[in-house]
């Protein structure tokens, strides 16, 4: 808006009153605010049951998409960031609504199961869907794990977009996101959130895992789960939830809103690489729907800290991995000295042991109800939504760097387990609170290192390690 005032020519004027002569005109402009930046995910979790491979049209949180030959997704094969992804098979996956203002989308994607490698192709219309065009090249799908690929939209106007499957194998799409300027044209349902905590922080959005190049295997060495799901975790229970983030692997408790363990391979690769510690904490998008979204600021005036499960030093190979970490589902509510001196600890002195020429497998998890951080002991956070944990454990197997783990690992390989208090009163000297593995597995009731043959784990389950 442009605006006219008169000024003027003195203060002596300006108290008589202005005269013709004496004033001029100045002309001020408001300053013009640039459109703010959107980002906006179809990540399947809200959308309708659709089991069947016949076309339909869905409603889903973004708008109506059509399913030709493709279904909504939810078993054990099926890749997916959380508990549903689209399954494609020979058809499309369609948008019936246009967005504005796009500039880039992403779309993670890769083969469904066991079925061999295909093509996809992204598609464009800029007409509300008369016409398509390919935007970029031919996708090839020979994706074990989910990829993440960016499509850059040059348009400034409404468009729309498709995704043509060549082929009769399947593949899997997930978490397809739209990135522009200005409004989108679409609203969006938000998940159930707490938007303000007691000190009157703002929520951040909540956000899923983007996994690159340097994510763990799924199967096989280096992989997260190689020596075993120690609560048979699965993608049912809503309190023993599997979670696989790419980074690490963990079994979450949708009613404590921690949680149970959190397991992860480390190498030299994962914590001598590019990314600085991003601090980026973010609540996460997969939970069961019935499940509390534990947020950025759900621990904010409680007198514990935001503890890493998996540590943010662990994974520095990529923002990718060193964001995973901060997920509030990585979290437990940790007392201050537990979690910076004492965990802090043990976690740099694993790393130095990696650094030695090693590799390490761990599984880090907390139990029981009530710990004292410091404003005094609690049981619970968040209005109660959020359990503090009595005592954090960790079990790390270290063995020299190689292949074939599992064969590696005989009765005289060092296993360090420890269990802690989780009170701030504590020494800072992790060594003092080591104990066996089936001392951990008495008190959470987890079958811990079931990955490896029975007469190993009763070798080196049972002693309790002494090495400096």
């Amino acid at each position: 808006m442009i605006k006219k005032i008169l000024l003027c020519g003195s203060l002596a004027l300006l108290l008589a009153g202005c005269s013709k002569k004496s004033t001029q005109e100045l002309t001020i402009v408001d300053p013009v605010i640039p459109p703010a930046a959107y980002s906006i995910t179809e990540d399947f979790e809200n959308t309708p049951a659709k089991g069947g491979y016949a076309v339909a049209e869905v409603k889903m949180p973004t708008g109506s998409w059509t399913l030709d030959d493709a279904l909504v997704g939810n078993l054990p094969a099926d890749l997916k960031n959380g508990l549903k992804s689209v399954r494609l098979r020979t058809g499309n996956l369609k948008m019936n609504f246009d967005i504005s203002g796009i500039k880039m989308l992403y779309i993670k994607h890769g083969k469904y199961g066991t079925d061999l490698a295909s093509t996809w192709k992204l598609l464009m219309s800029t007409d509300g869907g008369t016409t398509y065009t390919q935007l970029g090249a031919d996708i090839a799908e020979d994706n074990s794990t989910l990829k993440l690929d960016s499509f850059a939209v040059s348009t400034t106007g409404k468009v729309r977009f498709q995704i043509l499957k060549a082929g009769t194998t399947r593949v899997n799409i997930d978490d397809i996101t739209f990135k522009g300027i200005g409004d989108p044209g679409i609203l969006v349902s938000n998940p159930d959130v707490d938007p303000v905590d007691p000190s009157g922080s703002p929520a951040t959005t909540p956000r899923g895992v983007t996994a690159g190049s340097d994510a763990q295997p799924t199967i096989g060495d280096n992989s997260n789960l190689l020596f075993g799901n120690p609560s048979n975790a699965n993608g049912v229970s809503v309190d023993n939830f599997l979670l696989d983030q790419s980074y690490y692997v963990e079994s979450y408790s949708s009613s404590r809103g921690t949680p149970n363990w959190v397991s992860w391979h480390l190498d030299a690769s994962n914590f001598t690489g590019v990314s600085n510690r991003l601090d980026n904490f973010a609540g996460f998008t997969g939970l069961p729907q019935s499940a509390f979204v534990v947020q950025s600021n759900s621990y904010s005036g409680s007198g514990f800290d935001r503890g890493h499960n998996t540590p943010s030093g662990d994974r520095t190979s990529s923002a990718n991995a060193n964001s995973a970490t901060f997920l509030m589902s990585n979290m437990i509510p940790q007392a201050p000295q537990n979690n910076q001196q004492t965990w802090n600890n043990l976690e740099g002195y694993l790393r130095t042991k990696v650094l030695e020429g090693n590799e390490v497998y761990i599984i880090m998890g907390s139990y029981g109800t009530g710990g004292t951080g410091v404003n005094g002991a609690a049981s619970t956070i968040a209005g109660g939504k959020v359990t503090v944990p009595s005592n954090v454990w960790k079990v790390a197997v270290i063995i020299p760097t190689g292949n074939d783990d599992i064969s590696r690992v005989s009765a005289t390989t060092r296993v360090i387990a420890v269990n802690t208090p989780n009170v701030n009163t504590i020494d800072s000297d992790w060594k003092k609170y080591r104990v066996s593995v089936r001392a951990l597995e008495a008190a959470t009731g987890y079958n811990l290192l079931s990955g490896l043959p029975v007469s190993i784990q009763d070798a080196i389950e049972t002693k309790v390690d002494i090495n400096n």
